[in-house]
């Protein structure tokens, strides 16, 4: 397959397989101007899979800089237009499908914003939206998806020693293969690959898993969990009762721990980004669920901020178990892109929770899913524990403890 046949590929995939779209469904497309040619083959694309219509908002990095920097008042960076939450909530009704392109233009362009000034424009966003993230994405009252595309700048901070067409089509081919969109069976590999997942998560809810135990150099971390838990892995299933791939690549099964119950020390085995900034080198300290100090190599500010958006913001909101079987992490490349980089190790999340990873959660209330210890925040982002020094290590609830991954690798029986 050539380059062009691989994109058409990775569009079908991130259409038919990602999103899901069915006949006569609303289409929400969203990704920076770069991506322009791409999301006009993916909008394409869906049209042909039988969409109403399809809604393409592109963003410009450049703007965002340009309001942080010239507002006159900082007053004006917490204004959100009532049609940004209006028009996210009007999914759920819509029982609509909604996918992102992610791969910033410029990946530094906030990197030397005020930090605080950057989180309280993030936050402001984020709150008018908190109905569509706990409904949309954490009931999956819509069928959603995310998946990426290169640029040159993106490129080459993966691909430092080559030139920005050089890198990006390195980089292009990366994210081609691990999305095994260089495939003519694409399809059907992804559909394997997701019972391998499922199956996973199935066994791993089946065991009653209390604690998960995370041990490697300068970690010492266990992570409690609810009775309540239910691990995920693969597809999830949408409001039309059809199946679709939140994340694209995707490698790991996950749960909602209980925020009440973290304890112990970590550090982050790569870098991740927070608000334009990346965080490098982050060492963190838990007590009773909660936060209570922490220091980083670089991006210290930035986080400081982003964990004192609200309460649920030094809490976690998810954990979650990779290999180093991951096709990302087998590049032995870093690609400083959460969507990457979280599917490369076991990482953990400060912030809201995703209310399906608990068995009944769609009768409970806020109130009762937080007494289970379903965490509520504003801010959700994911930050990689793992390596092949790790270790981890279930206790069940009758008092068992069960090796799942040594050294970085999944154990035969979850393999």
């Amino acid at each position: 397959m050539n380059f062009e046949e691989q994109l058409k590929n990775y569009a079908e995939l991130i259409v038919k397989h990602g999103a899901n779209v069915q006949e006569g469904q609303d289409v929400y497309l969203a990704g920076e101007v770069i991506h322009r040619d791409f999301i006009n083959l993916v909008a394409e694309t869906a049209y042909q899979a039988g969409a109403r219509i399809v809604v393409v908002d592109l963003n410009d990095p450049q703007q965002t800089k340009m309001r942080i920097l010239e507002s006159k008042s900082s007053g004006y960076l917490e204004y959100v237009p009532a049609y940004v939450p209006f028009k996210a909530e009007n999914m759920i009704p819509e029982k609509a499908a909604t996918i992102r392109i992610l791969g910033s233009e410029d990946p530094d362009i906030l990197s030397d914003l005020d930090p605080e000034k950057v989180n309280r424009m993030q936050l402001s966003v984020r709150k008018k939206l908190k109905r569509f993230y706990e409904e949309a994405i954490g009931h999956s009252k819509v069928q959603w998806t995310i998946a990426s595309a290169a640029t040159p700048k993106w490129a080459s901070k993966v691909f430092p020693e080559l030139n920005g067409a050089e890198a990006c089509e390195m980089l292009w081919k990366d994210i081609l293969h691990i999305c095994r969109a260089d495939q003519p069976e694409c399809l059907d590999l992804w559909r394997i690959h997701n019972q391998t997942l499922q199956l996973r998560a199935k066994k791993l809810t089946d065991m009653k898993v209390e604690t998960l135990h995370f041990t490697g150099p300068g970690t010492d971390l266990k992570v409690g969990l609810s009775p309540k838990a239910i691990f995920k892995g693969g597809g999830s299933l949408g409001p039309r009762g059809v199946e679709f791939e939140p994340n694209l690549p995707t490698e790991e099964v996950f749960t909602t721990p209980d925020c009440h119950k973290t304890e112990g020390h970590v550090q982050t085995t790569r870098p991740f980004l927070i608000n334009g900034k990346m965080v490098r080198g982050l060492k963190l300290e838990f007590k009773e669920g909660e936060i209570v100090n922490f220091e980083a190599k670089e991006g210290a500010e930035t986080f400081k901020e982003y964990i004192s958006s609200d309460p649920g913001a030094k809490k976690l909101g998810e954990v979650a178990l990779v290999g180093i079987d991951s096709p990302i992490y087998q590049t032995g490349r870093v690609y400083e892109e959460i969507l990457f980089d979280e599917n490369a190790a076991c990482h953990i999340a400060v912030g809201f929770a995703y209310h399906f990873c608990i068995e009944g959660s769609a009768d409970m209330t806020i109130e009762e899913l937080y007494e289970i210890g379903c965490n509520s925040s504003h801010v959700h982002t994911d930050m990689m524990i793992s390596s092949e020094e790790v270790d981890v290590t279930a206790i069940t609830a009758d008092g068992k403890e069960i090796t799942l991954i040594s050294k970085g690798q999944w154990v035969d029986e979850f393999r």
